[in-house]
């Protein structure tokens, strides 16, 4: 499925704040001047980062010159630029990121002779000094004359010259061996900080038929210092890498409590979208301006009717007590399959979840992150807290039984104040310890020990109504 442009606000839950889509012509931030840039295409990866390709036309001399290329990104890494121009060889590459701006222009002054002119705020007359630029720190200091002062309000600056090494557009320099004089064609290639882009779903809930709409958006944002015209773009659904900005690959600590609900399984069914290696690819159908300083919201998914299920989750971590009884989880369920699903593989990014409320009016009521999800995969997402339906664990007996045995005793009371009953999946986590003989001595409900760390119960509890729960474990602490 190709992506299109849509500047429409979403469609499931029409509210204006939502629709932050900018326009594709350049606006303030864009330089006011013509691109220098030629056939641009840029592949942006989630992880801000992103691969420009810009093909353009320039006239070479035959032997050595030195070739300017203005617009490249401000945030280009230099050490990554390739550039394929035929019949001729690079000898040497330059990037200057020596921005023009005021503060630079007035910092590269200093020691050099500028003209002071002065507005009589009264009549508008004009007067010029010539002045020494003596320091810029805070504030412009000048020396005119024998006098020494520090420039104000009613005075500006002329310079005579614009000072060697400031660029008003970041530039890539490149100096060419060429075999032959003449016209050719040339690729610039180079990876830059600066570009990324984001998943955003939109799922509308209808509880009482069992059913979701979900609409997906693509997030692209610039700020990189440099508009990209015209772009033909590539967004890559992965992250490109093993390791974070630090460089060091992440390892999850093997006492961290998992705090997503039960349910979420990867899929194993393979996407028809366009695939990079192990990425998907989701190109925009038509050429975009990505603005700099731009937000751009595309949509790419919008399916409707997927079956899905509300459910309550509650995960006790290992000798967890409460004083006061605590809300379970609401858990949204539903598939990314083809046949019962959302039928396509997920970007990572944020689910937000809306309900009708009586009047018809779609309401949020929470929402969740997921992670790159296959296609065919269950999810299994956490909304929010449940008002009505709590918890209440005790760790009612704990004893030492021999040198290294204890013996412990946990009870877990559900309430539920809705006028329904519900069923609440409770796991007891905590079960895998170094030496992995936990044991479950009794039960007053049969559990699943779904995995070496957890035993799960699926508890019903009546409408207005309180169901209990008591189970003895036999561990090594």
């Amino acid at each position: 499925m190709r992506l299109g442009v849509s500047t429409a606000v979403l469609a499931l839950v029409a509210m204006p704040a939502f629709a932050q889509t900018a326009p594709d012509a350049p606006g303030a931030n864009a330089s006011l001047s013509p691109s220098a840039q030629g056939d641009v295409s840029v592949t942006i990866y989630n992880n801000d980062l992103a691969l420009v390709q810009d093909k353009r036309q320039i006239t070479l001399p035959r032997g050595s010159s030195r070739q300017d290329f203005p617009d490249v990104s401000a945030q280009i890494r230099p050490e990554t630029v390739t550039l394929a121009a035929p019949g001729a060889a690079i000898v040497e590459q330059n990037f200057d990121y020596d921005l023009l701006s005021p503060g630079k222009l007035m910092d590269k002054a200093v020691g050099q002779t500028v003209t002071v002119v002065r507005t009589n705020p009264g009549t508008g007359a004009e007067t010029r000094e010539s002045a020494r630029v003596l320091a810029n720190n805070g504030g412009t200091i000048v020396q005119i004359g024998n006098r020494i002062e520090v420039l104000g309000a009613n005075a500006h600056v002329v310079f005579p010259s614009l000072p060697a090494g400031l660029r008003a557009r970041p530039t890539l320099s490149i100096t060419l061996d060429a075999e032959a004089a003449g016209a050719r064609p040339v690729t610039l290639s180079y990876l830059s900080r600066g570009l990324g882009w984001k998943a955003d779903y939109v799922a509308l809930f209808d509880e009482r038929a069992g059913k979701l709409d979900v609409q997906g958006w693509v997030t692209l944002s610039n700020t990189s210092g440099t508009t990209f015209t015209n772009a033909h773009t590539l967004l890559v659904a992965g992250t490109v890498g093993g390791d974070d900005n630090d460089g060091n690959s992440y390892r999850p600590n093997r006492f961290q409590v998992n705090r997503q609900p039960r349910g979420n399984q990867p899929g194993t069914e393979t996407s028809a979208r366009e695939q990079l290696g192990d990425f998907y690819v989701y190109p925009l159908a038509d050429r975009t301006t990505i603005a700099n300083a731009q937000t751009k919201q595309v949509s790419f998914l919008n399916v409707g009717g997927v079956p899905a299920a509300k459910a309550y989750f509650y995960r006790n971590t290992w000798l967890g007590k409460l004083d006061e009884a605590a809300s379970v989880d609401t858990v949204l369920k539903f598939s990314s399959s083809k046949s019962g699903g959302l039928g396509d593989a997920l970007p990572a990014g944020t689910v937000r979840v809306y309900m009708r409320d009586v009047r018809g009016s779609p309401q949020f009521i929470g929402e969740s992150a997921i992670p790159h999800t296959p296609m065919g995969s269950a999810l299994a997402l956490k909304t929010g807290e449940a008002f009505d339906v709590k918890i209440l664990p005790v760790v009612e007996k704990r004893e030492k039984i021999g040198d290294t045995r204890w013996r412990t005793t946990m009870s877990y009371r559900i309430t539920n104040a809705r006028a329904e009953g519900v069923t609440v999946e409770l796991a007891q986590a905590g079960l895998d310890n170094w030496w992995h003989d936990t044991r479950i001595l009794d039960e007053t409900q049969k559990s699943e020990r779904v995995d070496a760390d957890e035993a799960v119960w699926h508890v019903a509890v009546p409408a207005n109504g309180s169901a209990s729960l008591t189970a003895t474990f036999d561990t090594r602490f």
